[in-house]
């Protein structure tokens, strides 16, 4: 077992000899700083976004206080993808979700439910697209709209909406709705950043600012990623714990294991394990399967299945908060051996849930990330020439089932 103790993170690992890819870790390292920073490669959450928005981190709670407007108390976020699970995936970790709500449907009768939990007199919408054609936030709206002018019964609701998407009309259909004077207020989603990259992005900081996190706790919070980044970016695997995760999933990979379980105990981390299934699975394809739960819940509907003996392509790692009660304690200690003697497990403990903490993990997720599909596709004689974008930040497949769909509009 390899223990390796960061400022805020601890992580444990089920291996021992994680020298064997430390020339493979150096070059995964060199080819993530070689590229940020550049166009078209999709590393703009490398150092620049989060030095972007402590520049521009006045202007965001300028909005927020706009859109408030010392009456309003209520967000609603129309988004999908990495446009809703990164900004949900933070604000429920700190718990500040109570009236923050989060849209990505398309059925009528979903459409219902949720417009129904609104208190629609004070909710502000939030429109969240890069591209601004995207059709399940488009249609929903479309739909928030039309309930709005009906509500208020008036066609003119452009100061119940606020946007983030691309700056240039040209490349975003809501950004023209915003110059058009249908939306009065907007930021951007920051070029070069992937949708699942994207969570210190404006509109996740817009956010916090509206659901009444400090600016002083946001600042240290982007500051907090900045230091964390520059850990990440070292090529020592004796204190990279993204490197050290990393490695640890493909050496699982390399011995037959498959599919990865991220195994999160407490609610605070529900939206989380979307964030997770996404970041992974878009960047990773089909070499690492991951899926993720929230405990102790899913013990009652997965441990039968993962602790059978058949159960031969799985490994694990669990994600916690240091335990303040013994029974918290005792849940994880237990689970954490029973798994640990039938299957390889890591295990992520972090301190706490401030935003401090938050960041260190955030950034670790993203490195981890990178780093296992980098190392994978070296050991398969896998590599990406300099001017091309890793595949780990591209997402060609999802574009297959965004076609199909175009053409069954079209029909």
């Amino acid at each position: 077992m390899t223990e390796t103790i960061t400022s805020n993170i601890t992580l444990n690992l089920d291996m021992t000899d994680l020298k064997k890819y430390s020339q493979n870790a150096q070059e995964a390292v060199k080819s993530i700083k070689s590229r940020a920073g550049k166009q078209g490669q999709f590393l703009n959450w490398i150092k620049f976004l989060p030095e972007n928005q402590i520049q521009n981190i006045d202007t965001l709670f300028d909005m927020a206080e706009k859109a408030k407007d010392n009456k309003y108390t209520d967000l609603a976020i129309l988004g999908i993808g990495g446009s809703r699970h990164t900004t949900e995936s933070l604000i429920r970790m700190i718990g500040k979700e109570a009236n923050i709500h989060f849209y990505s449907s398309v059925d009528s009768e979903s459409f219902r439910r949720f417009i129904n939990s609104l208190d629609l007199a004070k909710t502000q919408f939030l429109v969240v697209s890069k591209s601004g054609g995207t059709i399940e936030t488009t249609v929903a709206y479309e739909n928030a709209k039309k309930v709005m002018q009906e509500f208020l019964e008036k066609d003119d609701v452009s100061d119940r909406f606020i946007a983030m998407t691309d700056v240039s009309s040209t490349k975003s259909n809501l950004r023209k709705i915003v110059n058009s004077g249908d939306i009065k207020l907007a930021g951007c989603v920051h070029d070069d950043v992937g949708g699942r990259f994207s969570i210190f992005d404006d509109a996740t900081i817009f956010t916090l600012a509206y659901a009444g996190v400090s600016k002083d706790d946001v600042l240290s919070m982007l500051n907090a990623s900045l230091n964390a980044q520059e850990q990440y970016l070292t090529p020592d695997l004796n204190t990279n714990i993204a490197l050290q995760q990393a490695v640890f999933n493909v050496n699982c990979k390399l011995n037959g294991k498959q599919k990865h379980f991220i195994e999160y105990f407490g609610d605070a981390f529900a939206g989380t394990t979307f964030w997770e299934k996404q970041l992974k699975n878009e960047s990773l394809k089909a070499r690492i399967s991951t899926d993720t739960n929230v405990g102790p819940g899913y013990l009652h509907y997965n441990a039968e299945a993962d602790l059978d003996s058949n159960n031969k392509d799985s490994f694990f790692t669990f994600v916690y908060v240091t335990p303040q009660e013994k029974v918290t304690s005792a849940v994880l200690t237990g689970v954490i051996n029973a798994y640990s003697n039938m299957h390889p497990v890591s295990s992520v403990e972090l301190k706490d849930l401030s935003l401090t903490t938050l960041a260190q993990f955030i950034e670790f997720k993203h490195f981890e990330t990178l780093y296992t599909g980098n190392i994978l596709r070296q050991i398969e004689g896998d590599i990406t020439p300099i001017e091309t974008a890793l595949p780990e930040v591209l997402q060609p497949n999802v574009e297959i089932y965004k076609k199909e769909v175009r053409k069954a509009m079209a029909e």
